[in-house]
């Protein structure tokens, strides 16, 4: 099916809902579409605050079809192929494909997949039945209409693509960078280390400094020099995850005599960051002197990212960490600060409730992607790396994207079901949306059985993704040690590809072609 006009719209206003066929105009703005080999989708609302624009496309759908949607920001273990299911609300893009993809021979295969551009200015929500395929593009400021006042939106841009005698899997790499034609990526290899798995946040500035040595010395004699990410930990109430981050505590005395140190020891420093959070909830303590209108009224501990306040503040923030000598930022949990949830506990719309942004005048995605930019520009040319962010709103910003939830140094169930099925499901965005980070080896106190450890480092090294290791210092044997070598080699070049083979059988797929040949691993059973 080719991209074309839908055969239906419907556009939800703040006090009135409108169903459009032949005509778009309505007093005091319009729908526009332009049509090439996308749909560009605009809308001007001078009257009356927009809510929701859905567009329908009418055709027959095999019920025997499989379909698989994408995550609004991390995957948490829960992204598969489904049955052609009717109230299955999928965010940016959706496959529909017949067949599986273990079978080599893929002739009489076909894949058609729907999906709107990276850095679109709405929230995009797909869904398919029997007869045909919804596109929903969610508009609001937070949970109210967006006043668009004079002004016109350019909502989205909508691809339609086909993809025969091919596998599913290659129909979506294909895909995801149809729909994002500029991606903007690292110019260096990135690799190394990241503390979080086995400290846990209890670390210091001369725990970090052994890190750094350790990395270091795994990584010795290798391309590109690996980096050593500072988690959470660092700041002046750890506790709760918090503001400020102008200061380290009392065991970080000097942020950026560490970040020297770190640097003398041969590994380039990463730090983290939380910046949308100021207050613990239920506490009135507030680091920040921002008015009181740069709180988002959802809930007062958090800061509101329409604010251009808040974005000096942030950028600012970015500017810091840069001159400490930072050269790689992980930025984190904004979309659970904002909307008040995690991924997966959403079962349709990001925004509940009846708040709304300060900005009234900007939509929800069009907030956080000047939130990313600003974010982005502060740092220069060093890197940023955004965990719990939106995909699809990052992508042509961020040069990273921690695309999945949490793995584990403690509980292999975890690492099993959150890495595992992000890797699998999301490695298609990799180079085409930015680089993927399907999150971390997690090494501590050998929790979890080595011979899970030591898959899980072997699939994430040979994915030609971004490999990071969380590896508590001493603890590994001889053999275990050659192996995270091994795998930091692999890891230093990323030359090698990586593709899912039983993935539209299983969440957990086993089975993959690692430059072109059948390796199978063993997880263990759920």
């Amino acid at each position: 099916m080719k991209t074309c006009i839908p055969d239906k719209t419907t556009v939800v206003f703040e006090n009135q809902t409108v169903e459009f066929t032949d005509t778009f105009d309505f007093e005091g703005g319009f729908i526009r579409y332009e049509l090439n080999d996308a749909l560009k989708v605009s809308i001007k609302s001078e009257m009356q605050g927009v809510s929701f624009i859905y567009m329908r496309w009418n055709f027959p759908i095999d019920k025997s079809l499989k379909v698989l949607g994408d995550a609004w920001e991390r995957g948490y273990g829960d992204l598969e192929w489904k049955p052609v299911i009717k109230d299955r609300k999928m965010p940016w893009y959706m496959l529909i494909s017949n067949g599986s993809d273990s079978s080599f021979d893929y002739t009489g295969r076909c894949t058609q997949c729907f999906g709107v551009g990276v850095l679109p200015n709405s929230m995009a929500l797909w869904s398919c039945d029997e007869e045909g395929v919804t596109l929903c593009l969610d508009l609001r400021c937070g949970c109210a209409p967006v006043e668009l006042e004079d002004r016109i939106l350019e909502a989205a841009t909508v691809y339609f693509r086909a993809y025969e005698n091919v596998s599913a899997f290659s129909a979506l790499k294909s895909f995801c960078h149809v729909m994002s034609p500029a991606p903007v990526l690292a110019d260096h290899v990135v690799y190394g280390s990241n503390n979080w798995y086995y400290a846990y946040g209890k670390t210091s500035h001369q725990d970090i400094i052994e890190d750094s040595r350790f990395v270091a010395d795994m990584c010795k004699g290798l391309e590109g020099t690996p980096y050593m990410v500072l988690d959470n930990g660092w700041q002046m109430y750890p506790e709760n995850a918090d503001a400020p981050w102008d200061r380290g505590n009392e065991r970080f005395p000097d942020m950026a005599r560490l970040a020297d140190e770190m640097k003398e020891i041969g590994v380039r420093p990463g730090i983290w960051v939380r910046y949308l959070i100021d207050g613990a909830e239920g506490e009135t303590r507030r680091m920040n002197s921002l008015p009181e209108e740069c709180y988002l009224k959802r809930n007062r501990c958090v800061l509101d990212p329409s604010h251009p306040k808040v974005l000096e503040y942030v950028r600012e923030t970015t500017k810091r960490f840069i001159d400490w000598g930072y050269r790689l930022i992980k930025h984190d949990f904004s979309t659970y600060d904002v909307f008040g949830y995690w991924g997966f506990e959403i079962s349709e719309h990001m925004a509940i409730g009846t708040w709304s942004f300060y900005d009234k005048t900007k939509t929800t995605a069009e907030i956080f992607k000047a939130f990313y930019t600003a974010i982005q520009e502060s740092a220069g040319d060093a890197l940023i790396n955004g965990c719990n962010v939106f995909g699809h709103l990052c992508a042509g910003i961020h040069q990273f994207n921690r695309t999945g939830d949490d793995t584990s140094g403690k509980e292999w169930e975890r690492t099993r079901k959150m890495g595992v099925n992000t890797l699998a499901f999301r490695i298609a965005q990799d180079q085409a949306f930015y680089g993927a980070d399907a999150d971390c080896v997690g090494i501590f106190e050998h929790n979890i059985d080595w011979k899970y450890n030591s898959q899980w480092l072997k699939i994430l090294s040979r994915s030609g993704t971004t490999l990071f290791v969380s590896c508590q210092p001493g603890i590994l044997n001889e053999g275990e040690a050659e192996d995270l070598r091994q795998g930091y080699r692999y890891g230093s070049r990323q030359t090698d590809t990586l593709i899912p083979i039983d993935w539209m059988e299983t969440r957990t797929p086993k089975s993959y072609l690692i430059n072109g040949e059948i390796v199978n691993f063993d997880w263990g059973e759920e």
